[in-house]
């Protein structure tokens, strides 16, 4: 008798065994008055659902409360983003904030409770709807806003003594609030946006410029878009229930499917390393689903598996190097975990992280911000309402040895590409690094952005600008060591402004309450 394995992994998920009548293609698997056969089926049967993976065991522990970022008004603004990021020198939180939006950045060892006075960002005038840290720089962060502005943001090395309200550069072509930002994963200064004008827009930042307006290719919401492994690609999921695959810089949908999943609730889609495209949904039922699609060919999912009746979007996060995918819901208390391999039934079912207090919103740290020497395979950051509590995830082994099965090369720092380069038509894969001895964050330099001049004749050739390099000077400028000592007394000007502003500030506040105590 062969019993379906599809079947039995949707019992599996549904918390085991449920009793001895399981389903199979054409029958009932009875109880057997003789046992002997009874034994040898159930074994049968449960070598072929039993299947042999590294990640079987992995399990998800919260760290102790000491290590938690505590009193944190988290955004109660009513948008399906994760509402943090994380990489490995920060975690950035959207906060509630009044008379504007704001988010906080905090470095990653500032644990325990958070002062009410500590330092915002808090340059939008509207609520702050999505973040995203540069992956080729870990002090560079863009933000998107109720205001339908995009703005990109330079951090101090070691976090912020004072709240930022000047952002680096202003990215401004939405005509309504901008609830998606994303960098491109290898080319450096690509940034990509969407809004609910539903348009995308995707920036070279180190210009100022918007060079891809995709404004005729949806007709409703877009729920969320993601960039394939090198960045030629992305895929979105929107409100008309629609998957598309778009070449961005050909401007073309090159696949789509209508009804991905017929529920009315959110969609997320994203791609994984191998090209495939996974997406959360509702069915017709409201039940919560997941599938499994092969852009060439989207008549048909690979795979469709309904999960529950809850109502929370289901956030995907990825590891492109251990193939699993963490569905965190919102408003869930759990973190549910898949491996993604090409034996049927294709998603994995592997464990459920449980706790008590629902989640508002989650952070995932790139895998260079890991602890190897703890088999830590991925680490969340799931925001209560007033906390931020990391989730450690790992793989239980006896040896110390670096276990290079858990840890292939990863996505560096690096970036492949310069932006120029991609918008040429150019395509890279990421620059990998081997964690062996473990990721040490580099020394960043400061964000630059050139902005063109219309009325400057040079041919745009000389033009070539990027995050981490200094602007071009005119032609009798003077040398480079005379640049940088200018950057230098500038910082150091502002650094010393800010400080008296701040004195004067503290200056007229001590002369009000003498004011008050002589009345």
């Amino acid at each position: 008798m062969e019993t379906s394995q599809t079947h039995l992994d949707a019992f599996l998920w549904q918390g085991g065994w449920t009793g001895w009548n399981i389903l199979d293609n054409q029958n009932t698997l009875s109880f057997k008055t003789d046992l002997s056969f009874f034994h040898l089926h159930v074994a049968d049967t449960m070598r072929r659902v039993v299947r042999q993976s590294k990640f079987r065991h992995v399990f998800g522990q919260a760290v102790k409360n000491d290590q938690c970022y505590d009193d944190i008004r988290v955004s109660r603004v009513t948008w399906d983003s994760s509402f943090c990021a994380v990489n490995p020198r920060f975690v950035a939180i959207i906060v509630d904030a009044s008379g504007g939006g704001a988010f906080l950045v905090l470095p990653l060892h500032k644990t325990g409770r958070i002062d009410k006075s500590y330092p915002t960002v808090c340059g939008h005038t509207g609520p702050v709807l999505d973040i995203d840290w540069c992956p080729h720089n870990d002090q560079v962060i863009a933000s998107g806003s109720e205001d339908c502005t995009v703005m990109v943001w330079q951090i101090p090395e070691n976090g912020l003594t004072l709240s930022l309200t000047e952002p680096v550069v202003v990215l401004e072509g939405h005509s309504k609030r901008v609830g998606i930002v994303s960098w491109h994963p290898t080319a450096r200064n690509v940034l990509l946006s969407a809004g609910c004008d539903n348009a995308i827009i995707i920036w070279n930042v180190g210009t100022g410029e918007a060079l891809i307006n995709l404004d005729d290719m949806h007709v409703d919401m877009i729920y969320n878009v993601s960039w394939n492994r090198n960045g030629s690609l992305i895929c979105t999921a929107s409100k008309d229930k629609k998957v598309r695959v778009i070449d961005p810089r050909k401007q073309e949908i090159v696949a789509e499917k209508e009804k991905t999943h017929e529920g009315a609730r959110p969609m997320r889609a994203i791609f994984l390393a191998d090209g495939n495209i996974f997406t959360t949904g509702f069915s017709r039922m409201s039940e919560r689903q997941l599938a499994l699609w092969n852009p060439k060919n989207m008549e048909e999912p690979i795979a469709l598996h309904e999960m529950d009746t809850s109502n929370g979007v289901l956030l995907p996060f990825y590891d492109p190097d251990t193939n699993i995918i963490y569905l965190c819901g919102k408003g869930d208390s759990s973190i549910r975990y898949f491996e993604i391999t090409d034996e049927s039934p294709y998603v994995h079912y592997l464990n459920t992280f449980s706790s008590k207090e629902p989640q508002r919103g989650m952070g995932f740290m790139p895998k260079r911000g890991l602890d190897v020497n703890k088999c830590e395979i991925a680490r969340f950051f799931k925001l209560h309402e007033r906390k931020c509590e990391p989730i450690i995830m790992t793989v239980p082994r006896k040896s110390d040895l670096f276990q290079d099965d858990l840890y292939p090369d990863t996505a560096g720092p690096e970036a492949a590409l310069e932006a120029e380069e991609w918008f040429e038509g150019k395509n890279a894969d990421p620059l990998l690094i081997s964690l062996k001895h473990g990721y040490i964050p580099g020394k960043n330099r400061d964000l630059k952005v050139v902005k063109k001049n219309i009325l400057d004749n040079k041919p745009a050739g000389n033009k070539k600008s990027d995050l981490i390099s200094a602007p071009k000077k005119a032609a009798d400028a003077s040398n480079p060591q005379n640049d940088a000592k200018l950057d230098e007394i500038l910082k150091e000007l502002k650094s010393i402004k800010d400080t008296i502003s701040n004195q004067d500030e503290r200056i007229a506040k001590l002369e009000q309450q003498m004011a008050k105590i002589a009345d």
